[in-house]
């Protein structure tokens, strides 16, 4: 329970700062154009808090912050006072009307520039991408990537940290090889084809990093444990934390990723076990439940291991001064915007499956798991979700702020405006499409619980 409230608190607070710089994006270029804004809303419904300004807006705070608007005065939703008409939205110029419609998913991308600015002027925790082992036959493996090696670039791209290997990689989902440069422990420098045909991974339960076959140098699990959830498995065996695994089925034991492999391939199958307690050897007899997955059936145990800290060799703290920042903040955001419009187009050509689409529960896990690293991974995620969110409103659906574009452009190219009856069958046409995907979002995120 604690944890729900935790991700919901965050949720609420990254959606609603989001929100805000979204819709004041609208307000400040509508003021600036002469524009009379009567409302200005965080989130729909009820009001729990309003206040009129002397410029004579009404400021809400609502009850569903799932989002916000501002309301302007337009004469094709209300009748406009004679004296008030050049303060009218419906009677400024098409391209007044487009830079108001645009400033609000503009104000998204400045807000994540912001935020990664705020993320590099901090400093960010980092571990150099040095690589501790690779999956024999995997795609790394075939291209020849060895232990001990560090990865410098791929496809063309520095690469600092394993968070950049990690964003390199997702874009290179569909591609039919990519290339790597490496340096060895003598420092120097080669450059690796690595195939990536038979390249597949579910972002439910693993990493691209790691299904690419590579082990990076990191927090190391060991063997003994740090956690025994109560009603698993493992409580029902008689494990307890503090315990030391050295075998299963008379299988000595050498690291935590083989004992795992042995449990997810055991379900509902009786293993034996050997654990050191208090300097003794107990014999216990573990049997893994079985957890239904999309694609398959694996054991499970419901254990965690204790973990040791990353090497001092390889941890950095990545930040930069505040000209610097505001530079390495703005070509984040120019890459995460990149790579999203990328999967957008991967998405519509089937090459990446809709099951990845994420809907608000996925987010408010997002926004709790960040809050809870720490400030500069919340900042993160915040530029992450605010990018999307200006993308996102920038689709040509009439009912986003893209939509509303599309017509003004039409408007702006013809001398004309769109006629009425084909903007309410865009409007309507468009909302089913989103319903339909917010929809499937959703049903994704129940069927992750």
């Amino acid at each position: 329970m604690t944890e729900i409230l935790w991700n919901l608190g965050a949720f609420i607070i990254a959606l609603g700062i989001l929100v805000a710089v979204h819709e004041y994006g609208h307000f400040w270029v509508a003021r600036r154009n002469g524009v009379r804004v009567e409302r200005f809303s965080i989130g729909f419904g009820k009001p729990i808090w309003r206040k009129t300004g002397r410029d004579g807006t009404e400021y809400v705070v609502a009850m569903i912050p799932l989002g916000g608007y501002v309301k302007m005065l337009d004469g094709r939703v209300d009748e406009v006072p004679p004296e008030l008409a050049d303060q009218a939205f419906n009677n400024k110029s098409v391209w007044a009307r487009m830079a108001i419609v645009v400033a609000g998913p503009m104000a998204n991308f400045l807000f994540a520039v912001f935020a990664f600015w705020l993320m590099f002027l901090i400093g960010v925790p980092s571990v150099k991408p040095v690589v501790r082992d690779v999956t024999a036959e995997s795609p790394a493996a075939l291209a020849g990537i060895q232990p001990g090696m560090q990865i410098t670039a791929i496809n063309g791209n520095d690469i600092l940290t394993w968070e950049d290997v990690n964003f390199a990689l997702i874009g290179q989902i569909g591609a039919e090889q990519t290339t790597l440069v490496v340096q060895t422990d003598s420092g120097r420098q080669q450059q690796l084809t690595v195939p990536l045909a038979r390249w597949q991974f579910d972002p439910d339960s693993e990493s691209p990093i790691t299904a690419l076959g590579l082990v990076p140098e990191g927090p190391l699990a060991t063997l003994t444990l740090e956690q025994v959830m109560k009603g698993s498995a493992g409580e029902q065996a008689g494990l307890l934390p503090g315990d030391t695994l050295l075998s299963a089925n008379g299988e000595p034991l050498s690291d935590w990723a083989q004992f795992v492999t042995l449990v997810q391939s055991s379900p509902e199958q009786p293993m034996e076990l050997v654990v050191r307690r208090h300097g003794q050897s107990l014999d216990l007899v573990l049997t893994p439940a079985l957890l239904e997955t999309d694609d398959r059936a694996i054991g499970y145990v419901g254990l965690a291991p204790q973990v040791t800290p990353v090497d001092d060799r390889y941890r950095f703290e990545l930040s930069y001064g505040p000209l610097q920042a505001l530079w390495e903040g703005a070509e984040r955001t120019w890459e995460l915007t990149v790579l999203t419009f990328q999967m957008i187009g991967k998405l519509l050509t089937g090459i990446v499956s809709v099951d990845n689409l994420s809907g608000p529960i996925s987010i408010a896990k997002g926004a709790g798991a960040s809050a809870g690293f720490g400030l500069v991974y919340f900042f993160s995620f915040m530029a992450l979700v605010s990018v999307n969110l200006g993308i996102i409103n920038l689709l040509p659906l009439p009912v986003l702020d893209g939509g509303h574009l599309l017509f003004y452009g039409v408007e702006a190219i013809t001398g004309r405006p769109v006629p009425e009856r084909v903007q309410e069958l865009g409007y309507r046409i468009g909302a089913a499409l989103l319903i339909l995907l917010m929809g499937l979002a959703l049903f994704n995120d129940i069927g992750r619980l």
